[in-house]
């Protein structure tokens, strides 16, 4: 399991489970979805679709019907990462630095505490959040973990720090899912879906390669990024998703349930070699080997996969890669309703409002 921001990452867990089928619509409304998509153009449905959505999201029984009568659309009005999960992700990095004694110190090496005590200030809300246990204590690369309540899983926190890449080229070479496809031999498949003008979210598909004779896993997913130059922070946030355009295959176990955040924080620029990153991540690979076995694959896979990104920027930076584009483009300001989402280049041929692609040499 590795983020996604990595897009997700779990290379690490693989057998198959019976998946359920997938919840059909009836004849009646697909009739009614043809029927609108006669009557209105795709923008035209999306704006009456989170028009409806807003009006009938608290009466369950209506909303649930008319979702399905206009299956087909996504709505980005409640699927897009909004500005204050990004700034969640930033205050936990901030509660690391915080609680640190040496983190101010330029020429001493960093050492970050241990984070279960970020949970301390939660343990009256009914004890849903469980201390971190640490799991791998290195240099420059420490593992936490805690169970997720309610379930078998774990959540997973890496603190880590490299030295010889800047965080610009390190951002850029996560953002890339075309860099990707070259220096991960386990990727089947990974494209861009959709892309929401409003706040720059976008929403991915990944198929990853598992060992034989597991199935391989795939992923549908949205993401945002943020870069804050006033505040010399990045920080990528992901979280799985349900997209129209992307049914569940019988080739693949999809994921359903996934979260990663990803904050780098500069020692000195975006342009200057060294800084640190936060990442937290969790998923549910969908396997039948005990929590324990998990655990050590994650542990282990966690690392390795980490190294694999260091590596692609190292080689991206020694080909003089441009790695800029991702950063010094900003999304769309709140525009009208209307042009709430964007078509996929990848999709659509039509490339204007997505970020500038990375160059290579």
């Amino acid at each position: 399991m590795v983020p996604r921001h990595l897009p997700p990452c779990s290379e690490l867990v693989h057998l198959q489970v019976q998946q359920p089928p997938p919840l059909g619509i009836s004849p009646l409304s697909q009739q009614i979805a043809q029927l609108y998509g006669r009557l209105y153009s795709d923008s035209a449905r999306r704006v009456l679709l989170g028009r409806l959505w807003r009006r009938l999201r608290g009466r369950a029984g209506h909303a649930s019907g008319v979702m399905a009568a206009l299956a087909g659309v996504f709505v980005w009005d409640e699927e897009r990462i909004q500005e204050e999960e990004l700034q969640r992700s930033i205050d936990e990095m901030k509660r690391l630095e915080e609680m640190s004694t040496v983190f101010q110190s330029s020429g001493v090496e960093r050492h970050p505490p241990e984070p279960k005590s970020q949970t301390e200030g939660n343990e009256d809300s009914g004890g849903k959040e469980q201390p971190w246990e640490m799991v791998m204590d290195k240099k420059h690369f420490k593992l936490w973990r805690r169970p997720i309540a309610g379930t078998h899983l774990y959540q997973y926190r890496v603190f880590g720090t490299y030295t010889d890449v800047t965080p610009r080229q390190f951002f850029n070479v996560q953002l890339d899912t075309e860099y990707r496809k070259k220096w991960d031999a386990l990727v089947i498949k990974l494209e861009v879906i959709e892309r929401d003008v409003v706040s720059g979210s976008e929403v991915l598909h990944w198929v990853t390669h598992f060992p034989y004779p597991m199935y391989s896993r795939d992923y549908v997913y949205v993401r945002r990024y943020s870069v804050d130059q006033e505040n010399n922070v990045m920080v990528l946030v992901s979280r799985a998703v349900e997209h129209p355009s992307v049914p569940e295959s019988p080739e693949f176990v999809r994921v359903r349930s996934y979260e990663s955040q990803m904050v780098i924080r500069p020692h000195k620029s975006f342009d200057e070699n060294g800084f640190d990153y936060l990442l937290t991540y969790s998923d549910n690979p969908q396997t039948v080997f005990p929590r324990y076995c998990v655990s050590w694959m994650v542990s282990s896979g966690m690392p390795d996969f980490l190294e694999k990104l260091h590596t692609a920027t190292l080689k991206a930076k020694n080909m003089e890669i441009k790695v800029k584009d991702y950063i010094s483009s900003k999304p769309l300001e709140m525009g009208s309703e209307a042009k709430a989402t964007s078509p996929s280049p990848e999709r659509k041929g039509e490339g204007s409002r997505s970020p500038p692609r990375i160059e290579y040499a």
